[in-house]
């Protein structure tokens, strides 16, 4: 867990509790839904003008580099019913989107994944439909 809380907008932490009261029933996800619980019970919540453009929230396209492989990613993070592998569109339920949530442009992010801790540094968050030009084509931060 992080340190400082989360910042999330108010649209969105009322669509994951909505999610996490979904799937309240224990299942193989249920540790990694308890981290995601206790992150909203402490995250800042805020109008969703009040949040800065490079939060990572719900979707977004975030640019991301793994600090271990040094490959780069780009993803959207999206509801479960949304999330499409192929698309790069990732569940926010998923232990990836769960730990981008509410980190900013820059920050470095370790989270315990299925394969096992992961390094990621964000390189670039920008609000989908704003830009011609992929992420990718961006300049590193």
């Amino acid at each position: 867990m992080r340190e400082q809380p989360i910042v999330i907008s108010e649209p969105d932490a009322r669509v994951l509790r909505g999610l996490l009261m979904a799937r309240s029933a224990p299942s193989r996800d249920h540790e990694h839904l308890e981290e995601l619980r206790l992150e909203l019970e402490r995250a800042q919540v805020v109008e969703p003008g009040q949040i800065s453009p490079n939060v990572v929230t719900m979707h977004k396209l975030v640019r991301i580099l793994d600090l271990s492989s040094g490959k780069q990613q780009e993803l959207t993070l999206v509801s479960p019913a949304e999330a499409d592998v192929g698309a790069r569109r990732i569940s926010v339920l998923a232990p990836l989107g769960t730990a981008l949530l509410g980190y900013r442009e820059g920050d470095e992010v370790e989270w315990l994944m299925p394969g096992g801790i992961r390094r990621l540094r964000i390189e670039a968050v920008q609000s989908i439909g704003t830009a011609a030009a992929p992420l990718v084509a961006a300049g590193a931060h």
